[in-house]
């Protein structure tokens, strides 16, 4: 028996006693009456529902979900990756869910063994290719995002406004999403301006803050005017470090304009939207498992947040121009993993 296998069995046992796919629409469909409640479990990664940033938009989704299409909703929260077997496991054995969308990259080897053990359940996940899971599960969603087209958007904006031309980003550990993030940004920056000096580290986390805090600030203490946080909630730090400094920092994920007017603008990833539509595609009957939901700046997945009331007055402009550009195709090319 595999690890994972293993772990699956202890885990009830204790209950008891790629390549993505083509683009898809995001405007969720039109649910059918039930007769009985539909019931969804999210199961958070690591960092918990307050890390103003994935979790927090995942159940952002779910909530929406639950008070428009009056579905039943749990949260189980992932303390460490631990926890995801047996948050898997309670979703489906216990609390008995329909659909059970887990929330991140990291949780596909726990999601695969899930998804063999309770094949009636429908299972999502967050940032992972449903086809390329082991076995290739007929009974999970994947949910994507081109990450990389919210990156690119924000480089154009770091650029524009820097002034060292040198810029830098922060990302929690070097998995796809996040490379994505980074490898658009630092390519839409140097496609805005000539001469551009991009900085990239990683805090190797998505939770202790001051771990990207320090990354940050050496960035800053190497020139580095702009910073991107692409780390969840240790990302918080990186925000934190350009205040401290007086510098620009960008946002992921959520629109984090509200923290201050340091953030120049953050790079979108509708992981509530994900989220509702899928609920919603579920509700309807029209689930399918095993291929991908790719959300992107063409359907509006993802894009970029509110522009800080210091940047130049012209910059939303600018990036309604580049997004225009990207809808229509114009845009292509972006690459997705960092040299």
């Amino acid at each position: 028996m595999s690890r994972w296998g293993a772990t699956l069995a202890l885990a009830v046992t204790a209950v008891g006693s790629a390549k993505p796919a083509a683009a898809t629409k995001i405007a969720a469909p039109t649910a059918v009456a039930a007769t009985t409640p539909l019931k969804v479990a999210l199961v958070t990664d690591i960092g918990g529902l307050d890390d103003r940033s994935f979790n927090f938009l995942a159940n952002k989704g779910l909530t929406r979900a639950k008070n428009t299409l009056k579905v039943q909703t749990r949260v189980y929260i992932s303390k460490s990756n631990a926890d995801y077997v047996p948050n898997l496991v309670s979703a489906a054995r216990v609390y008995k869910a329909n659909l059970v969308i887990a929330v991140g990259f990291l949780m596909a080897d726990a999601v695969t063994a899930a998804a063999k053990r309770y094949p009636k359940v429908k299972f999502a996940i967050i940032d992972y290719s449903a086809p390329t899971l082991k076995g290739k599960p007929k009974n999970v969603r994947g949910l994507l995002f081109r990450e990389q087209e919210a990156g690119y958007l924000v480089g154009v904006a770091a650029a524009t406004v820097s002034k060292s031309k040198t810029i830098g980003s922060v990302g929690g550990l070097k998995i796809p999403p996040v490379d994505r993030y980074i490898a658009g940004y630092q390519y839409g920056a140097s496609k805005t301006k000539g001469g551009m000096t991009t900085l990239n580290g990683y805090s190797q986390e998505f939770v202790a803050q001051d771990k990207c805090k320090e990354q940050a600030l050496n960035q800053i203490d190497q020139g580095a005017d702009v910073v991107f946080a692409v780390a969840g909630q240790c990302g918080l730090g990186v925000l934190s470090a350009a205040k401290e400094r007086g510098k620009w920092a960008i946002g992921v994920d959520a629109d984090q304009g509200y923290i201050g007017t340091h953030v120049l603008t953050s790079a979108l990833k509708k992981v509530d939207v994900a989220v509702y539509t899928t609920i919603a595609l579920t509700k309807a009957g029209k689930y399918k498992g095993g291929i991908d939901g790719t959300f992107t700046v063409k359907n509006g997945g993802v894009g970029y947040g509110r522009v800080s009331s210091k940047a130049p007055a012209n910059l939303r402009t600018k990036l309604d121009a580049v997004v225009a550009l990207i809808k229509a195709g114009k845009i292509t090319g972006i690459p997705t993993t960092v040299k």
